[in-house]
């Protein structure tokens, strides 16, 4: 058994339907599929992270739309204390060989002293790039564990068992 299945977890995830890189229109994003396994497995809750201003449904629309966001990428809601919270699961596509820009946004002010910290990346080739540097250098005070899983993007709807044996 996984020495992290009792702990309290949570999950904070980008993940974005519409028209996705090799996998056409989705009703729902690939992180997201990865993001409900791990609440199905161990009981983690999820902070869904969501743009302010929805991104165009047509993916290269939405590539260029997020390309200017990356710094200042507004969301709708902020999740403010993690205090209750021994785990935190930090899920996004690959954006240029980092989070999505709303990642960002929603973990920048967050307190990460003594957290575990597992990076799950969705991709179509990039497997974890640079999220897990990135990830290291915005959780200050965290502690990023090494065992993180990158899954193809085509693969996420199938990927339970996957995520089963990860955690």
């Amino acid at each position: 058994m996984s020495i992290y299945k009792d702990k309290k977890s949570l999950v904070i995830y980008f993940s974005r339907a519409d028209e996705n890189y090799a996998v056409g229109y989705v009703d729902k994003g690939n992180t997201e599929y990865i993001a409900e396994y791990v609440k199905d497995i161990i009981g983690a809750d999820l902070f869904k992270v969501e743009p302010l201003i929805p991104y165009s449904k047509e993916y290269n629309k939405c590539i260029e739309e997020a390309k200017q966001r990356v710094g200042n990428a507004p969301i709708k809601n902020k999740i403010n204390d993690i205090s209750k919270y021994e785990i935190i699961y930090i899920m996004t596509p690959v954006y240029w060989g980092s989070y999505a820009p709303e990642i960002e946004t929603a973990i920048k002010d967050l307190d990460f002293k003594d957290k575990l910290i597992r990076v799950v990346t969705t991709h179509e080739g990039s497997g974890l790039a640079n999220v897990v540097e990135d990830i290291k250098k915005n959780c200050v005070g965290a502690h990023v564990l090494d065992n993180n899983i990158a899954i193809k993007g085509t693969d996420c709807i199938n990927a339970r068992k996957t995520i089963e044996n990860w955690i």
